[in-house]
C-alpha cells in the first residue's frame, strides 16, 4: 500500500483539473450581436410597493441600464408610506434578461442593494436609522415606441412584499 504525502497528493491534483477543464472547455459565442454592442436606457417612473401588511409605499424611481438582450445597470427608489411613518431609498444593482430579443418583450429582472429607512417625522440621517438587504425578482414588458419606450412591471422580494412599477424613458 503506497502512502501519499501533502506535497505528493496536490502534484497530482492540479495537472489532473488542468486536464478535466482544457477536455470539458467549449467555446461560447453570442447568438445576435447589435451593431453597437449594447445600449443605454434612462427611464425615470412610478412605484408601489407593499413594505407592511398594513400600508402601501408610493414613490418615484430612475434607472440606469446598458445592454442589449441581457443588460446590467443601478435603480434608485424613494417611496413614502402612505401611513406617514417611514421613508424607503432603495439603492439596487440589477441584471436583467429579454426573453424575445434585444430591447423589447417580456423580460425577468433580477436587483438587490440596500434599503435604507428613515423615520418621517424626523429629518433624514446620513448613515440611515436603519437599513436592510433589498433583494428582488421583476416581471414586465417593455413597448418600443422608436427610442422611446414604456415598461409596466411588477415585482416581488425582501423586505417588501410586492410591487409594481410604470417606465417611460429613453434609450441612446
Amino acid at each position: 500500500m503506497r502512502v501519499f504525502h501533502k506535497k505528493q497528493k496536490w502534484g497530482f491534483v492540479f495537472p489532473a483539473s488542468v486536464v478535466v477543464m482544457l477536455l470539458t472547455a467549449s467555446p461560447v459565442f453570442p447568438q445576435e450581436r447589435t451593431a453597437g454592442g449594447g445600449s443605454l436606457w434612462i427611464s425615470p417612473g412610478a412605484e408601489t410597493a407593499m413594505y407592511s401588511f398594513y400600508s402601501t409605499a408610493l414613490g418615484g424611481s430612475l434607472t440606469l441600464i446598458y445592454g442589449g438582450r441581457t443588460a446590467m445597470g443601478f435603480r434608485a427608489v424613494y417611496f413614502a408610506d402612505l401611513e406617514g411613518v417611514f421613508t424607503i431609498l432603495e439603492l439596487n444593482l440589477l441584471f436583467r434578461f429579454f426573453f424575445a430579443g434585444p430591447y423589447s418583450g417580456p423580460f425577468i429582472q433580477l436587483s438587490g442593494g440596500p434599503a435604507l429607512f428613515f423615520r418621517q417625522d424626523s429629518a433624514v440621517t446620513v448613515p440611515a436609522e436603519w437599513g436592510m438587504i433589498s433583494a428582488g425578482v421583476s416581471l414586465g414588458w417593455r413597448f418600443l415606441l422608436g427610442r422611446i419606450f414604456v415598461e409596466p412591471s411588477i415585482r416581488g422580494g425582501y423586505p417588501y412584499i410586492a410591487g409594481a412599477g410604470l417606465s417611460v424613458g429613453m434609450r441612446f
